[in-house]
């Protein structure tokens, strides 16, 4: 009798606990949830709606906030900028990184050890710090008002300290025998990282693709500095010149800034089984 009634009170107290559990994150959902539901809220409201402050939801739905917001800034090119820039910066970044990685995490070269802590530190410094002599390069090179200060650096793993350490982290838990196994057949280290150890990183890859797809989308700062022709703006410096424009409508800033949003959400959701298995992977081994 004793035993059950230990039992049923451990049960209870478990309940309890879960329930208490769920409750605290069901808020924290809310919390964080709550910003975006007021974007979209405020980007369905009229104008007399938004005059009047103390009503949270409006009196009527004005779903053409969304088409009047696209059509008075060409958002479709802005868009396309965006997409090109992003795309063009994973590809840089995935190539650059994990070459780097590999060469961490599975060669033996002179000098390994202190040069990976310098590209650890590297992460401690801001980006921002190199803006300026980066920007005297490219205007002496006359690249400015061109894309290439957006791209190039990319491929050189400028900025990827933190992506070349994740991928290392990975590579160090691929086993050896695939490396040797690649050696007895006759492949180079090339050979080795292309067709046997890279297949095995797509999690890690896909990973790497995630944060910079969200940090070029999102990028305004060097896009502001770089490129001053308005055909060639970014969506983030788009919507930054939509917003000087119509300082008062915020329900048509509230309309492009959600539809600038999407392709972040989509990808994030489409692709977030995979971006937890490459965070999990890539810390199995230090």
């Amino acid at each position: 009798m004793k035993k059950g009634k230990k039992l049923r009170s451990r049960k209870r107290t478990r309940l309890i606990q879960s329930i208490i559990i769920h409750i605290v994150l069901l808020g924290l959902g809310l919390f964080f949830v709550f910003p975006l539901v007021w974007m979209f809220i405020t980007a369905l409201k009229s104008p007399n709606d938004m005059v009047n402050v103390a009503s949270f939801f409006p009196k009527e739905l004005i779903w053409e906030n969304f088409k009047t917001a696209l059509t008075r800034i060409p958002f479709t090119r802005y868009f396309g900028n965006s997409l090109f820039i992003t795309a063009a910066c994973i590809v840089g970044t995935i190539f650059s990184s994990s070459l780097a990685a590999y060469a961490f995490a599975k060669l033996k070269w002179p000098g390994k050890g202190p040069l990976f802590v310098v590209m650890l530190a590297l992460m401690m410094i801001p980006a921002q710090v190199i803006q300026i002599p980066m920007f005297v390069m490219y205007s002496k090179l006359n690249l400015l008002n061109t894309y290439v200060p957006l791209i190039v650096p990319c491929f050189f793993g400028v900025g990827c300290s933190m992506y070349i350490f994740l991928l290392r982290q990975f590579f160090q838990g691929v086993p050896k025998e695939i490396s040797e196994s690649g050696r007895i057949d006759g492949a180079g280290y090339f050979r080795i990282f292309w067709s046997l150890v890279l297949p095995l990183a797509k999690p890690a890859m896909l990973t790497v693709g995630l944060f910079t797809f969200m940090f070029t989308w999102n990028d305004f700062f060097a896009p502001l500095i770089y490129v001053t022709d308005p055909k060639k703006l970014t969506l983030a410096v788009g919507l930054r010149t939509f917003q000087t424009q119509y300082t008062a409508q915020y329900n048509l800033m509230m309309a492009a800034a959600l539809v600038a949003m999407i392709p972040t959400v989509l990808l994030f959701f489409l692709a977030q089984k995979k971006f937890i298995e490459g965070i999990t992977f890539s810390g199995i081994k230090g």
